[in-house]
């Protein structure tokens, strides 16, 4: 069953943009032949670096919008929907076997037939990887395809996240993508295939025949401009059709510009402030519940993300499916006094948050912020910026005493979030709560929709009230287009399906 938004419509804005990534394009001739040979480009404000969607990439965003256009999956997403992809149907024969009807008019980029075995090499392939794909796979005991346009995955206990799992799931020839070097130029059966490729450079895709219909383009080119700058200047100058996600401190750049459309739309994108609650004395939830009170987070957001960003009103996005709206906390600092004396630091306390610059939009502005605000009510906080490579080393050995971030909900369902993150084995941030871990491993087992969605809203209430962290900030995706870009829509996930989209002159 799909996820369901909360905030489904876009919010058009003419003369502004918001965007890390763009697409520009041109066409060629007039009339159906012209509408075939029209040329898009497009850039992300992440590089492009792996074409392996079941590798250490396979989370990141740009890996994933290379992948939604280059190769298939059983089930997609469409809107607040799942539907069928490869898969024409799917059911539970029991609690624990899901059994796939695949479609038999698939062809890989080569010529050749997608079949079962080739869904089953894939999900072996990825179960076996080692990354934080794989661990949506744990469960699976075992996969088989009896027949060319049959599969069936057989679970230790029941997956209710089978459905929405499978739309991250791309599927590779198992004959070929094990070969050397084949994700240099990787073959898919999606609606593009691949020109050229080069890391942290370029991805060219030309449009091919598919079973959900041609594309209307027939090239997209994905560059990657490093300079957010460069990214503005080639948008207002038409060299570029599009850009996404413009960063908030960017958008007076395109106030004005004429030619230029600005689509928004709530992303799975988010900020958290997280407490080492297995460290003094973030092991105390009155400290962090004092704490979260002496930030004016409302006015942070307002004042630092204008349009960019909307107040969180649960440890996830209002967009994910198991969002549960909670009762906000007020900005007090007098409250955050008093509940620090009750508990024995009415002094107050030195303490450290550590953060990478580019884990998202004003990162260093949002710690700056929340630390001047802790500084009124007697928390000393020294900032810590650190190189990536380093704060992911500390984040996992659990060597911090607050870790600032963003982090996105991959497949829009609140299990790949609360489920990963929170659970007492999980041990990211040294919380543990048994019925906490009852509510998520139920919700992660029951394939019940109505079910799964009153859980997670238990789930929200517990972290929430808990303080296990800060909740301050949901980003706006802001997609800034050129007026002869038609037939774009505007994604949470950060990965447009570009098949329908159409430039004019």
């Amino acid at each position: 069953m799909a996820p369901s938004y909360n905030r489904r419509s876009f919010l058009k804005i003419s003369s502004m943009g918001l965007a890390s990534a763009y697409l520009a394009g041109c066409s060629v001739g007039g009339g159906d032949q012209r509408t075939a040979e029209q040329a898009l480009r497009a850039a992300f404000v992440q590089p492009i670096n792996d074409l392996d969607p079941h590798g250490p990439s396979s989370v990141d965003e740009s890996t994933l919008l290379a992948g939604r256009l280059i190769y298939d999956t059983l089930i997609r997403r469409n809107g607040e929907e799942l539907e069928a992809g490869v898969a024409t149907t799917w059911e539970q024969s029991d609690p624990n076997t899901w059994v796939f009807t695949l479609r038999d008019d698939v062809k890989f980029h080569d010529g050749n037939p997608l079949t079962a075995r080739d869904v089953k090499a894939s999900l072996e392939r990825v179960k076996e990887a080692g990354t934080a794909q794989s661990a949506l796979w744990t469960s699976v005991s075992s996969i088989e395809a009896p027949d060319e346009h049959t599969l069936r995955i057989t679970t230790d206990e029941p997956l209710g996240t089978m459905a929405v799992n499978l739309t991250l799931m791309f599927i590779l020839p198992a004959d070929k993508m094990d070969t050397e070097g084949f994700f240099r130029k990787p073959i898919g059966s999606g609606p593009f295939r691949v020109e050229s490729f080069t890391p942290s450079d370029v991805l060219e895709l030309a449009a091919v025949e598919h079973w959900s219909g041609k594309p209307k383009l027939a090239n997209v080119s994905l560059p990657y401009i490093p300079e957010t700058s460069s990214q503005i200047t080639a948008l207002r100058t038409g060299d570029l059709g599009a850009l996404w996600p413009i960063p908030p401190d960017q958008l007076r750049e395109l106030e004005g510009v004429d030619g230029v459309r600005l689509e928004t739309v709530p992303s799975y994108v988010y900020y958290f402030n997280w407490f080492n609650c297995g460290r003094p004395p973030f092991d105390d939830p009155r400290v962090r519940r004092a704490m979260w009170r002496a930030v004016d987070v409302a006015g942070i957001v307002r004042n630092l993300f204008g349009a960019g960003a909307e107040v969180m009103t649960a440890p996830i996005p209002s967009t994910v499916f198991g969002h549960a709206e909670q009762e906000a906390y007020s900005y007090d600092p007098d409250a955050a006094k008093q509940e620090l004396a009750e508990a024995g630091l009415g002094d107050g306390f030195r303490t450290s948050v550590m953060w990478f610059s580019d884990t998202g939009p004003l990162a260093d502005g949002l710690a700056q912020a929340m630390i001047s605000d802790w500084a009124k009510i007697g928390v000393t906080v020294e900032p810590q910026s650190v190189e990536k490579a380093e704060w992911l080393r500390r984040l996992n050995a659990k060597e911090f005493d607050m870790d600032l971030q963003t982090n996105t909900v991959t497949t829009g369902d609140a299990d790949f979030t609360l489920g990963r993150l929170y659970d007492s084995k999980a041990d990211r941030m040294g919380y543990s709560n048994p019925d906490l871990d009852s509510i998520l491993r139920q919700a992660h087992e029951d394939s019940d929709r109505a079910r799964r969605g009153e859980l997670y809203s238990q789930a929200c209430k517990i972290i929430w009230e808990d303080a296990v962290g800060i909740f301050p900030a949901a980003l706006i995706s802001t997609y800034g287009l050129r007026d002869t870009i038609d037939g774009f829509e505007p994604a949470p996930s950060n990965q447009p399906d570009l098949r329908g989209v159409t430039l004019t002159s």
